[in-house]
């Protein structure tokens, strides 16, 4: 692949590129340096004509005040080769950084916002290596480079017809990207680094804590807070699992009160029905009383201290990785995003323009009765549930044999793989939606996407559970519907999280021993951008949620939820690490300051909880048969809920308040940051003020 007339440099070990004529050059004089770092790959269309690549290539050079990126570029092998290799020099790294409001150490060693006026006072300053993190120095030339904006109208060399014309304020990228000219965007990988994570991360035997400082220096904030929230979630777990093993193999039932149900568990006069037949065995082993009850407060107890407790540690991380004051930045339109060109009354860019009325028709005629559509469908694999849970009762009933007594396991097999293709359908249909409602922000897409997925997720998940809990109050099919869930789930997941990765990683190493030799550095930029794209963390997310509500809404009716969830993210670290270290791409990460909007969710459910458990309190078998003695009404038995539940998220509000959000010295280092911050702004409008007027910008 190496051109005779201009061979590509090697990659060193370090992944620098010597400087070389191919590099386009740098006019300030602290940004010149003997070796250069290649970031990001753009792979153009192949019929892209040598003289569009130099204008691409001229327009991502350019200074800033020219419209451009001021960034560096590396034609690859030669002028016709369809990719452009760029890297950052160090005064655009330092601008950015500080319109990105990150904090980095100074010469205190104190964590404090950047300012590129006084950058000269910050540790580092002269290494980007040390100063930024590979995920930051490549998010910020994909920052760089979709801000391009034309000065003024022009055509693009090269491309006929209307997809050429660029007008005034337009932003280049993104008509280079709309008119097929840039088919990706990627951040290269750094071979020796991801090995050497990869050695640290899945390779040894630990069990306890992830090397999340490295995960975020390669992968960037968002992933690393999600490993962060898995390894505390997944170790948050060991406290419910013992409980459970403790109350399913150790604790004694107390004896029956006088008046109490017959059987064992008094699960089925509980519920109000007839013990379905064969489901004697299964009577031995429920729940005892005082298990039932346990469970159901340490349940709520455990989900605030979970969520109050990550709040501070996310803080923490926060603060370490220079994203506790992050800035707030006006948003460029998305790529997606389409309209009649027009003048933003904002910014006084030109840039597509969509009505918000347009918007809002579209999302009230059709995406909301979509969903409610979607949402009619789970009820109507309901109703089929509990039609084939009564014929196979029945069927059980007439035959009694062993055979039988397994198939009643078959209705709740059969919904399961029902709900999850009707999961995987919907989170297709929603993305379209979102994407057909227009919406100009990312952060808005994000928003409108990620609501309408929960929505669906919460219904589908937990609505046969909560349907089974408060209206039918069978308490024996709920135990049965939750265990087939965690099993049948954790069969699924072992084989995604095991042995797919396992067989796409034969393939592609298979594809790997076709690497051509004359030219190491870019056969393997090939073989990056033959990689599928990181699909993103949305799943992952999904998937911790469903479980987080299985544990703190109805773990009280099986208590070996935990022990269950707990193995089986023990596995699903070390998967989802394998997955991103080998089978995707290398993404793109903005800096983070916490999991976002998934946070709020969590929280959401642990509020649930107070609601479900409290009435599972009530369900259990003791506690129904001391109402029953104590003659209570119906409406006092009410009351008595209500009054439960009250006191019970009066418990949850107190200890959340009592846990900060923040620990202490994040708090004080938090508040050192904004008054440092304060005191420099002010200054510079000291400074300012001495300025001529006719002299200031």
């Amino acid at each position: 692949m190496a051109s005779p007339t201009q061979p590509q440099e090697a990659l060193s070990d370090t992944g620098l590129l010597s400087r070389s004529e191919s590099w386009s050059k740098v006019t300030c004089p602290c940004c010149v340096s003997g070796q250069v770092e290649p970031l990001v790959l753009i792979q153009l269309a192949e019929n892209v004509q040598p003289g569009t690549k130099q204008w691409i290539m001229a327009m991502i050079s350019a200074a800033h005040s020219s419209g451009g990126a001021q960034l560096l570029t590396h034609p690859g092998e030669d002028s016709s080769w369809g990719r452009i290799v760029v890297a950052a020099p160090r005064c655009t790294l330092l601008r950015a950084t500080e319109d990105l409001g990150l904090c980095r150490a100074d010469k205190d060693d104190s964590m404090v916002t950047f300012s590129f006026s006084d950058r000269h006072n910050f540790s580092n300053i002269d290494d980007m290596q040390k100063f930024l993190t590979l995920a930051e120095r490549q998010y910020i030339v994909k920052h760089e480079l979709e801000s391009m904006r034309a000065l003024k109208a022009q055509r693009i060399p090269g491309i006929p017809g209307d997809k050429g014309i660029l007008r005034a304020r337009q932003n280049i990228f993104q008509k280079l990207q709309k008119a097929g000219v840039i088919q990706d965007v990627f951040p290269l990988c750094d071979e020796k680094k991801l090995k050497a994570l990869g050695q640290e991360w899945y390779s040894q035997k630990r069990l306890w804590g992830q090397p999340l400082d490295s995960i975020h220096a390669y992968f960037g904030g968002s992933v690393a807070f999600y490993f962060s929230f898995l390894d505390f979630y997944t170790w948050f777990l060991v406290p419910p699992a013992l409980l459970g093993v403790f109350i399913t193999f150790v604790l004694p039932g107390p004896p029956l009160p006088d008046g109490a149900p017959a059987d064992p568990s008094g699960l089925a006069s509980a519920s109000g029905s007839s013990p379905s037949p064969g489901s004697a065995p299964e009577d031995e082993d429920q729940l005892s009383v005082s298990g039932h009850m346990v469970q159901a407060v340490f349940s709520m107890i455990w989900s605030t201290l979970f969520m109050e407790l990550w709040k501070r540690r996310s803080a923490a991380l926060s603060y370490r990785w220079g994203t506790l004051t992050l800035t707030e930045r006006f948003q460029e339109p998305r790529p997606g995003f389409h309209g009649e060109l027009g003048t933003n009354p904002v910014t006084g860019r030109v840039e597509p323009l969509f009505p918000d009325w347009k918007r809002q028709l579209r999302m009230g005629l059709v995406s909301v009765p979509v969903v409610g559509l979607f949402l009619c469908l789970v009820v109507l694999g309901m109703l089929g549930f509990y039609y084939s849970e009564g014929l196979m009762a029945d069927f059980h009933k007439a035959s009694g044999s062993i055979v039988t007594a397994a198939l009643t396991y078959l209705p709740s097999v059969m919904h399961i793989v029902y709900t999850n293709m009707l999961g995987n359908a919907y989170r297709t249909v929603a993305l379209q939606l979102t994407e057909w409602e227009n919406h100009r922000e990312e952060s808005s897409f994000g928003k409108h996407h990620t609501t309408k997925v929960l929505v669906f997720t919460f219904f589908n998940n937990f609505a046969v559970l909560f349907h089974i809990a408060f209206f039918k109050q069978d308490l024996l099919l709920l135990r049965k519907r939750l265990s087939s869930l965690l099993i049948l789930s954790q069969m699924v997941n072992q084989f995604t999280e095991v042995v797919v990765p396992y067989i796409v990683e034969r393939v592609y190493n298979s594809s790997k021993k076709e690497l051509k030799d004359d030219d190491p550095a870019a056969d393997h930029m090939q073989a990056e951008g033959s990689l599928p794209p990181f699909p993103g963390l949305f799943a992952e997310y999904i998937e911790l949620l469903v479980q987080f509500g299985y544990l703190s809404l109805f773990s009280c009716v099986y208590p070996l939820t935990a022990l269950l969830l707990l193995l089986n993210n023990i596995t699903e670290i070390r998967g989802d690490a394998y997955k991103i270290c080998h089978l995707f791409r290398k993404p793109f990460a903005p800096p983070e300051a916490s999991i976002g909007v998934w946070q709020t969710a969590f929280e959401l459910l642990g509020f649930f909880s107070v609601l479900s458990n409290c009435w599972l309190f009530l369900m259990a078998p003791r506690v129904r048969a001391f109402l029953q003695n104590a003659a209570f009404s119906p409406a006092g038995v009410l009351l008595l809920a209500v009054f439960i539940e009250h006191v019970l998220i009066v418990v949850k509000l107190i200890l959340a308040f009592m846990i900060p959000d923040e620990p202490d010295w994040v708090r004080i280092k938090r508040e050192q940051i904004e008054y440092r911050s304060m005191k420099a702004l002010n200054l510079q409008k000291v400074k300012r003020s001495h300025v001529p007027a006719e002299l200031r910008p």
